[in-house]
């Protein structure tokens, strides 16, 4: 909640901007291709069965729109934390520095210079978040142990939102993946309690294109307060 008190601080709005727009975009256009999508998938399908079983088109399209809009908020998530990582990073700077009252000194230099970092960083924990979500992916398939699936993919998400966001103010202080990692464990309930709350507000409708920049400063709040994490 204090992250979306910081974003409308005036020093701050400039560093917002950015990040909303790339969500805006971005989830505008891949609802449209899921929309296309969920038309052509439906019409491929239908096509293979016989007349007397059109009703089985009622029981399809929901399915196909829970599918795509799944792949829609996945997809998204990586996809704009990716585009925006640079800006998320100099979010973070502004906000911390706004914390201690310090006067922001920040330009077009700083999202060149951090690009390469920011970029690197991010295909870092895509490839943490996939060693894991595989086998959790498998776990839905096994008789038994999937009724505890659900609940641990709703652990899982919200200590990967954790990680995701905590990274921009960690990574200006040039503690990198494993370091944050070891914090964070050391802080379960009080990672999982963000990354739980960034889950939520990522769910709901419209709020969700400002959790992005709400969940960076946020996340910088939580490091600037909480000793550092340490």
């Amino acid at each position: 909640m204090e992250g979306f008190r910081l974003i409308r601080r005036p020093g701050l709005r400039r560093f917002v901007l950015v990040p909303l727009l790339v969500n805006i975009l971005l989830f505008g256009g891949l609802l449209w291709a899921a929309v296309g999508w969920v038309q052509a998938a439906s019409r491929y399908l239908m096509g293979y069965l016989p007349d007397w079983l059109d009703w089985l088109s009622i029981l399809l399209w929901p399915l196909f729109v829970t599918l795509a809009l799944l792949l829609v908020f996945y997809t998204f998530s990586t996809v704009a934390n990716f585009i925006a990582s640079p800006f998320n990073g100099l979010l973070a700077e502004a906000v911390e520095k706004q914390l201690r009252g310090e006067v922001l000194e920040t330009g077009w230099m700083d999202v060149v210079r951090d690009i390469v970092p920011s970029l690197m960083s991010e295909l870092r924990k895509l490839v943490y978040f996939l060693l894991r979500a595989v086998p959790l992916g498998i776990l839905f398939l096994i008789p038994g142990p999937n009724i505890a699936a659900p609940f641990l993919w709703l652990l899982f998400s919200a200590w990967m939102l954790t990680i995701q966001y905590i990274d921009y103010p960690m990574a200006n202080h040039r503690l990198f993946f494993n370091e944050q990692r070891r914090r964070l464990r050391m802080r379960p309930l009080l990672a999982l309690g963000f990354g739980a709350t960034a889950l939520l507000f990522t769910l709901v409708p419209v709020i969700n294109f400002l959790v992005m920049p709400v969940a960076v400063a946020g996340a910088t709040a939580l490091w600037a307060k909480e000793k550092r994490l340490q």
